[in-house]
């Protein structure tokens, strides 16, 4: 994929660094000529430019990215960003960062952004993933809500150790997506039988979350 990158601090970068790992085309665009470090991702594309200005994202050909990621340091510029991307270039994917948790409300549709990113909600997120047995655990929302992903580790005391996949009645509008077990990553499938200590992670509804608990863990399932 082409990606640009609007920010080029820390958080800019380290996204950078990670795409770029990975086999993509990254551009990075930054207003603050301190911040244009070529040196630090050498594999970028650098271009120094306000990125709340049409005229500088359409020198920076923002219509040929795949996708967008605003990860500036102020919620204004990137809400400003994300809007531009989706409504004035037409870019398939918007990924915006939260700086203000306060702000994360503004971040929907509406300002053109599919993903919002909290690094404070994200870090909760984690650290209830990793200590909590039972419970359904919001990793990320997507599409305003629409979709969740969460995840949920199967209690010893899970009604259905042993069972096969094809025998859990699963909500509506759910739909898992992997299974980690030990150090590994397991295909679903409907065969697949159980363990306790199964860490499943689904892409949801948040109107049937509680369903899936009710499902997934009994009544007296507690916190590890």
């Amino acid at each position: 994929m082409r990606v640009a990158i609007v920010g080029a601090g820390a958080v800019g970068r380290s996204i950078a660094g990670e795409l770029l790992a990975n086999g993509h085309t990254v551009m990075l665009i930054e207003k603050d000529g301190r911040k244009v470090k070529t040196r630090a991702v050498p594999g970028a594309e650098w271009v120094q430019a306000d990125a709340c200005e049409v005229s500088s994202l359409e020198e920076a050909q923002l219509a040929t990215c795949d996708v967008v990621v605003a990860a500036t340091g102020d919620d204004k510029a990137n809400l400003v960003v994300s809007l531009l991307a989706k409504t004035e270039f037409a870019v398939n994917r918007v990924v915006a960062r939260v700086k203000d948790p306060r702000n994360e409300w503004l971040y929907t549709e509406a300002w053109g952004v599919d993903v919002a990113v909290s690094t404070p909600r994200v870090l909760a997120a984690l650290v209830e993933e990793a200590v909590t047995v039972g419970d359904v655990v919001r990793l990320m929302s997507f599409r305003k809500g629409a979709a969740n992903l969460v995840e949920i580790t199967l209690a010893e005391d899970t009604p259905w150790v042993g069972k096969a996949l094809r025998d859990v009645p699963l909500p509506r509008e759910t739909v898992l997506t992997a299974i980690l077990r030990g150090d590994r990553v397991i295909t679903p499938t409907p065969d697949e039988p159980l363990e306790a200590g199964d860490e499943l992670l689904f892409v949801t509804h948040a109107d049937v979350e509680d369903q899936l608990k009710d499902v997934l863990a009994p009544e007296s399932t507690g916190r590890a």
